[in-house]
């Protein structure tokens, strides 16, 4: 099989899943299911639980809450699974992972400095488009310190899927099309703009 025929397939596999996670929202089962997928998500998984939160707030807005809360709590915990396979199975699963993602190269060109802004490595990729299982295994790989990795992701995690709870139980289906193509850009700028205060406020203080 050569390159364009293995990216094909890729394409064709990721495809299926999106499908499959998108299935799910209809179910009876569909909080269980929205609950492993934002746990491997954090890991390994390369589908967004976004993918299912969505479809499911939109058919119960009354929810919105416990869809919410039930997606960041799973998706921290998959978090620490992957801080833990950062730890101690990197080179088994956590670089394989990394190198699906083309970021493997990357690990060795940061993972020195890694420690001194991973708190906010964490928030960052946690909030925006990013993916957020890349750095739960740097986080682990490179000694990240666990409780404030946790910290961190319970932030960030809970910071994105509130918010799209409560843009999609206060708005409803004529907010979807902004969500799916341009809310992970606004994430993106506030947490520019986030940090850009801090480091501003640090130098004038």
């Amino acid at each position: 099989m050569d390159k364009g025929e293995g990216r094909c397939y890729a394409e064709r596999m990721l495809r299926s899943l999106y499908d499959w996670v998108l299935r799910q929202a209809g179910k009876p089962y569909a909080l269980w299911s929205l609950a492993l997928v934002s746990f491997v998500e954090s890991s390994v998984f390369p589908i967004p639980p976004d993918v299912l939160l969505i479809p499911m707030i939109l058919a119960a807005p009354h929810r919105a809450w416990l869809i919410a809360g039930v997606c960041t709590a799973a998706s921290v915990a998959g978090g620490a699974m992957g801080w833990l396979i950062g730890a101690a199975m990197f080179e088994t699963i956590g670089r394989p992972v990394l190198e699906f993602y083309g970021k493997a190269d990357d690990f060795m060109r940061i993972s020195q400095a890694y420690n001194e802004q991973g708190f906010w490595a964490v928030l960052i990729a946690g909030v925006t488009p990013f993916p957020y299982k890349v750095i739960t295994i740097f986080s682990g790989a490179t000694g990240l310190n666990f409780g404030l990795f946790m910290i961190a992701s319970a932030v960030a995690r809970g910071l994105r899927f509130f918010v799209l709870a409560a843009l999609l139980r206060r708005f409803g289906p004529p907010i979807r099309g902004f969500i799916e193509r341009r809310l992970g850009l606004v994430f993106t700028v506030s947490v520019v703009l986030l940090i850009g205060g801090f480091i501003v406020a640090r130098r004038v203080l």
